[in-house]
This record gives C-alpha cells, sequence and structure tokens, in this order.
C-alpha cells in the first residue's frame, strides 16, 4: 500500500487531500502538522507531528513514506527552512509533490522557486503545483469584515484573480501523487475564469441574499486590517506583496491544468459561493 505523508495536514489543502487520498482505502496517508492532536485518527490515516523548525520531526514524519505532498510556511523566505527538510524527503528515491504558487518561476532567485529549482535537481520524481488565491480565503482569512460590514477591503485595486476552490489543488495533487505520468512537469493551477474582486463580491451578494462589497485599499491599511484580526504581521505584509503582484496582472491568467491532471473542470465561484453562502449570510 502506498503511503503518504502530507505537510501541512492541518490547512484547507492538507485536509481535503487527506479526504481525497482516504477514501479510496488503497493509501495509508500521514497528515503531518506541528499540533497533530487536532487531526483525526482512522483506518488508513495516521496523523504525526511535523516542524520545518525542528529537523527532529523529520525522521519519524518520513519513515515508510513513499511519497511526499510538501507545502512552506507562509514567510518571505519559506526555502530558508524547506530546503533542508527537502533534502531529507528526496532521499530513497520518494517522490514529491510540491506546492507553491502562481508566478514562482516568474524569479529564479525567488524563494519558492529556490525550493522548485533544489527539487528539479534532486533526482526524484516530482511535480510542481503552483496555484492561484484560493477562494476559501472568502470564508476564512477574509470573512470578518464580509459578516460585520459586508465589505471585502483587500489591495488589489481592478486587477483580475482566477481564484481556485482548495479541493481542486488537492484533487490534483492526489492525482500527481497516484500516477506517474504527470512526472517531472509543473502546472499552474487556477479557476476556470478570471474576475475583479468586485465581480467576485457580486457573485457572493447574489448567494448569500445580502449585499456584499469590495472596497480596494492600500497596503498598509490591509496589513493593518490582518494584524487586528490576529494574523502574524510577517504573513500580513507577505500577503500584501503578493497583491502587489496581482495589481500588475500576475493572478489574472487562467489555466486548463485542473482539467487535464483530474479530469473534471474547475469549481467555479458561483457554485463555491452557493456551497458557502451560509458564512455570508445576513
Amino acid at each position: 500500500m502506498q503511503q503518504v505523508l502530507i505537510i501541512g495536514g492541518s490547512g484547507n489543502v492538507g485536509r481535503a487531500l487527506t479526504r481525497e487520498l482516504s477514501w479510496s482505502g488503497d493509501v495509508a496517508v500521514r497528515p503531518a502538522s506541528r499540533n497533530p492532536t487536532g487531526l483525526v485518527a482512522k483506518d488508513g490515516v495516521d496523523p504525526v507531528r511535523f516542524d520545518y523548525d525542528d529537523p527532529t520531526t523529520f525522521g519519524p514524519a518520513l519513515e515508510g513514506v513513499d511519497s511526499v505532498f510538501m507545502i512552506g510556511p507562509p514567510s518571505p523566505e519559506p526555502h530558508v527552512v524547506m530546503l533542508p527538510f527537502l533534502e531529507q524527503a528526496a532521499r530513497e528515491n520518494r517522490k514529491i509533490v510540491l506546492m507553491t504558487a502562481l508566478g514562482a518561476d516568474a524569479d529564479e532567485g525567488g524563494s519558492l522557486r529556490r525550493v522548485e529549482t533544489a527539487l528539479e535537481g534532486s533526482g526524484s520524481p516530482y511535480v510542481i503545483l503552483r496555484p492561484n488565491w484560493f477562494m476559501d480565503n472568502f470564508h476564512t482569512m477574509w470573512l470578518s469584515p464580509i459578516q460585520q460590514g459586508g465589505v471585502i477591503p483587500l489591495p488589489a485595486a481592478d486587477s483580475r484573480t482566477s481564484l481556485i476552490d482548495s479541493r481542486d489543488i488537492a484533487a490534483s495533487a492526489a492525482a500527481a501523487l497516484r500516477v506517474d505520468r504527470f512526472d517531472g512537469r509543473s502546472f499552474n493551477l487556477t479557476g476556470p475564469e478570471a474576475l475583479t474582486y468586485s465581480e467576485a463580491a457580486a457573485v457572493l451578494s447574489e448567494a448569500a441574499g445580502r449585499p456584499i462589497r469590495y472596497e480596494s485599499v492600500d497596503d498598509e491599511s490591509f496589513v493593518r486590517s490582518l494584524s487586528d484580526a490576529g494574523v502574524p504581521a510577517d504573513l500580513s505584509r507577505y500577503l500584501a506583496v503578493l497583491f502587489g503582484f496581482a495589481r500588475q496582472g500576475a493572478a489574472a491568467p487562467v489555466s486548463p491544468s485542473v482539467e487535464e491532471i483530474t479530469g473534471r473542470a474547475a469549481t467555479t465561484l458561483r457554485a463555491y459561493a452557493k456551497e458557502h453562502a451560509s458564512a455570508w449570510a445576513a
């Protein structure tokens, strides 16, 4: 039976990937987290402690593992902690499916690109997935201002973004882990359409049955609002930098890769909004 280690097992993608792989019963899944007590152990699912900042957790997490789904911490320089683990994970010819971000390959000196390059040269079978911004942010990270004031305050100006459902990322990762026909390739993962955030707010409004509007804010206001909501300052500033690229059009491309990898079309924002409407309803 194939055994897969899922780094970031408590995140949106990690949880969805655990479900994707465990449903079939022919894959043993090891979701990894700094606090694995929050993950449910059951037949075929064996949570394990993992922390990029604690190399002593690497060996136990990797023991007996055939494949690894790897995602980095949300920080400006993730390569600092990811590269030591990548080196250890790539031993014994383990397959690695690495999730970075859309546009990571645009700067050869960028932190995520350095991780990609190391994986490409590791000699291990690999697949690189580069997803765009998550639709899920509307019912998680950006939920509070929507609930409190019916507003989505983001520093995106009037740029377009091909938002993706995290479950489509998980389905793509599951397929990449199960078969070898995608090995050695990199994929941009996006939703099926590029919308402005004003257009996205209109879709959410229709689903929720209440007015929800987009408000373009500056970077400092955005960072301050996230910090007030308890988001770590480093992460808030990192997200602001990413929105700077979005304002330049970097988040607008639409890719068919989800359908190519999974055999089904990527989720539309309208379908996502209908499913999660209760989160924003008055």
